[in-house]
């Protein structure tokens, strides 16, 4: 979607705040003995009480309000009996729908006690997607994200999971541009039109490089098998940088 409207704008500021005050309350919701199940459905009664549609679950069917992955899990876990133990890490995805727009977000909490990698994992895992969104602009390079990420990570040392990209939202949750690398690829020639909207969500590794189906439909997992953390925003390519939709404040 490209903004044309400050109408457009403002509804698209609306439904990126509400994903990301249920992500931020979600995240301080987590506590050793929760189960992810009991995790979503604090999402979806947020959603509904600001009058949003859980995105995957009336876009694609998913069976949950919210994706809930941990630890060996990297993307699209299902809400479930689940229960979170002391030293997981569990990464939520919330998007939504609210008068015909979408919002878009994500991130990785890790449950005391954890060790000093992951909580550098998790602080470094923002920081990649920062160096991303740094990248963001009216007519600058798609591919100058993917660029600034790869060099984040070989610079500290860690890899990046290459078959989960960002992707263009607005009036759907997923479309044109589609297949955004959050890692260096030289083949990415598209660039960013003022008022694009899109999302930023590196996949920051201890060592996985790909996601691979599990044994239901939709959870992924990382391989080869890793500590995995996401972080991202829904953001708009404006001449002064990225205006960011998913803000709670």
């Amino acid at each position: 979607m490209v903004v044309t409207s400050e109408a457009e704008l403002t509804a698209l500021k609306e439904i990126g705040r509400i994903v990301a005050v249920t992500l931020e309350a979600m995240g301080k919701a987590i506590e050793p003995g929760i189960t992810t199940a009991e995790l979503d459905q604090i999402g979806r009664g947020l959603l509904e009480a600001a009058g949003a549609r859980s995105a995957p679950e009336s876009v694609y069917g998913f069976p949950g309000a919210t994706c809930i992955s941990v630890n060996e899990e990297i993307a699209h876990g299902i809400p479930g009996a689940r229960v979170i133990q002391p030293g997981d890490l569990v990464n939520i995805d919330v998007s939504a729908e609210k008068g015909g727009y979408f919002g878009d977000t994500g991130a990785s909490f890790a449950v005391p006690p954890v060790t000093r990698a992951v909580e550098r994992l998790c602080k470094d895992g923002r920081r990649a997607m920062w160096a991303g969104l740094r990248e963001v602009g009216a007519g600058r390079p798609l591919a100058g994200i993917g660029k600034a990420v790869g060099a984040f990570a070989r610079k500290n040392g860690y890899t990046l999971v290459r078959n989960l990209a960002s992707h263009g939202i607005g009036h759907s949750l997923h479309e044109e541009p589609k297949e955004i690398a959050t890692w260096p690829d030289a083949s990415e020639r598209r660039v960013m039109r003022e008022g694009l909207v899109f999302t930023v969500e590196p996949f920051l590794s201890l060592g996985a490089e790909h996601a691979e189906d599990g044994d239901d439909p939709w959870t992924l997992y990382s391989e080869p098998r890793a500590l995995t953390v996401q972080y991202e925003h829904t953001v708009v390519a404006t001449r002064n940088g990225p205006l960011i939709l998913t803000l709670a404040g």
